[in-house]
């Protein structure tokens, strides 16, 4: 009744504060007014309203890299960063137990979507702090008795630096590759797991090309075998059903942006019973029981909690819906478009990420082309980098198909009108780049390109 009463004086405070109310922005190309002139941090009477220009947004589809926040989740975050300001750690008093109390239902949330108990939800700044907890706080943990790890060449860079940092601490770390389709070997797996074996990590679904891992059977050998089992979910959570129990994982990595919630916020799940034990990274107040010190952002873990709870009621209805409008992108493209590869897994795939290869096309100038498409050629971690994608390299696709690649993100937002003019404007500015291309014209003489023996200037 306390927080429902003060949000509404917050809510029917806002608007006087604000005045009228902007008009919806609308879908498309998106509307943003840009301010160039330099803003005073002190309201004045007397100043002039600054100059201000239009100008059009491009549509998103990189939601691989982060997702908008869901309307409900800034809703359920609000009161948070205006009346319930509290400490969550502060036991002395009401702002504490106020801010304690929705920081303990927010990890009640979080562990309902995956199936976990409550206790066993830790929170950090993200996935990559997560990922960081699992693999360096349980392999020094168990240093004495077990030095090796195993990981695999597609995981995401957070999790190949903490292996290689391990490696410079006298850890041995196995890397194993993956097959054509993006998946690993489970027959490979099992023959690298070693007496001394403590830890192995692979990531649900890849955020490049958008391949599941058969992961109840990986956590179905580690268990056999006495091996931990950590998973970086940051891009399927929330996305696709995950219980912890039935696919024996034994840490999860959990990131907020990726499912619609606030930046900066993340959770890992650290199995209780048989008990997890990491060592921490991070000293201080011992908060987050022992694992994590320092202060809970209520505000965050709240909007965390809120997304996760979105997430497993819209879970259905999004797979579905995101399932159809990836189909009809594929299909498109494909239709109309010769010699575009699709990479990773057909079947073991979640529809949401598609990473497509334009032969004779170099991924930059097609994303260059595409200006009014905001559009990704692979994780945004590493997209300063000219290099082709990793992730490609690993999965067998030849240099010049992984310069060509490019990944659309289908997400809750995405609408068939905006899937329809990304389709329209690839296809127009493929077959135009294809047309300056030399290749293609050698190509489409019936010239074999791997036959030619290419001479250096």
């Amino acid at each position: 009744m306390l927080l429902r009463s003060a949000w509404r004086r917050t809510a029917a405070a806002l608007p006087a504060a604000r005045g009228p109310r902007p008009e919806a922005p609308t879908r498309g190309l998106r509307l943003r007014v840009v301010d160039h002139a330099p803003q005073s941090a002190v309201p004045s009477d007397t100043a002039t309203a600054p100059k201000a220009e239009s100008v059009l947004r491009p549509l998103y589809m990189d939601v691989q890299a982060t997702t908008p926040l869901d309307p409900r989740v800034l809703d359920a975050m609000l009161p948070y960063l205006i009346n319930y300001y509290g400490n969550p750690h502060s036991r002395t008093h009401a702002y504490g137990w106020e801010s304690e109390a929705a920081m303990e239902h927010a990890r009640q949330q979080v562990a309902s979507l995956i199936g976990a108990d409550p206790r066993e939800i830790i929170f950090t700044s993200g996935a990559t702090e997560s990922n960081n907890i699992a693999i360096k706080g349980v392999a020094r943990f168990y240093r004495s008795r077990k030095k090796h790890l195993i990981t695999t060449q597609t995981e995401h860079k957070c999790v190949l630096d903490s292996c290689r940092s391990l490696e410079a601490e006298g850890f041995q770390v196995t890397y194993l590759p993956v097959k054509k389709s993006g998946i690993i070997d489970l027959k490979e797996l099992e023959t690298a797991i070693q007496p001394d074996t403590s830890l192995v990590s692979v990531m649900t679904v890849n955020n490049e090309i958008g391949v599941k891992q058969p992961i109840a059977e990986i956590g179905r050998i580690c268990s056999s075998r006495k091996v931990y089992f950590h998973t970086d979910a940051a891009q399927a959570v929330g996305k696709i059903p995950l219980d912890v129990n039935d696919m024996k994982i034994d840490l999860m990595s959990i990131s907020g942006h990726k499912i619609y919630g606030p930046k900066g916020v993340g959770a890992i799940y650290v199995r209780r019973r048989p008990r997890v034990r990491v060592e921490a990274l991070q000293s201080g107040g011992g908060q987050e029981r022992g694992m994590r010190s320092g202060t809970v952002p209520t505000p965050l873990v709240v909007g965390l909690g809120a997304a996760c709870e979105v997430a497993q009621q819209e879970m259905e209805y999004d797979h579905k819906r995101i399932s159809k409008l990836a189909e009809r992108l594929t299909q498109k493209i494909m239709k109309s478009l010769p010699d575009v590869v699709m990479n990773g897994d057909p079947e073991h795939h979640y529809p949401g990420c598609i990473n497509l290869s334009f032969a004779y096309v170099e991924g930059e100038s097609l994303l260059m082309a595409l200006k009014d498409v905001a559009l990704s050629s692979g994780s945004a971690c590493t997209s300063a980098s000219l290099e082709p994608s990793y992730v490609l390299r690993a999965i067998g696709t030849d240099e010049d198909l992984a310069h060509s690649s490019i990944r659309f993100g289908i997400g809750r937002f995405t609408t068939e009108e905006e899937v329809d003019y990304t389709v329209e404007k690839c296809i127009h500015h493929v077959k135009r780049l294809r047309e300056m291309s030399p290749l293609w014209e050698m190509v489409q003489d019936g010239i074999d390109l791997k036959s030619i023996k290419w001479t250096q200037h």
